[in-house]
């Protein structure tokens, strides 16, 4: 008999369903990944097809992070575990960012 922590992956993969889990898996580490400071002014929202949308605060945080796309990129992948994430997308929020 097999744990379901050695199963549940094996399903997900036949039915072509763990790249969507692990992406899912991206948003919600994204606090984590990008650290409390850039936390604080973004908010993951979704990912589709190797993207990570994020939202950001304003115009300044939206510039500052396009200088920081390539290591947020790593940190997001190394807490993945894996290079799921190929693309960091950043937009202003609408109505700014609620925590």
């Amino acid at each position: 008999m097999q744990s379901i922590r050695t199963l549940l992956p094996r399903v997900l993969r036949d039915l072509g369903l763990e790249s969507g889990v692990s992406g899912w898996r991206a948003v919600q580490e994204w606090p984590e990944a990008a650290g409390p400071r850039i936390a604080r002014r973004t908010r993951a929202v979704s990912f589709h097809d190797g993207t990570l949308n994020v939202e950001v605060e304003g115009s300044a945080w939206l510039h500052e992070l396009g200088y920081l796309k390539r290591e947020l990129l790593r940190q997001v992948n190394r807490r993945l575990g894996s290079e799921q994430v190929r693309e960091l997308r950043f937009t202003i929020a609408r109505g700014g960012i609620r925590r």
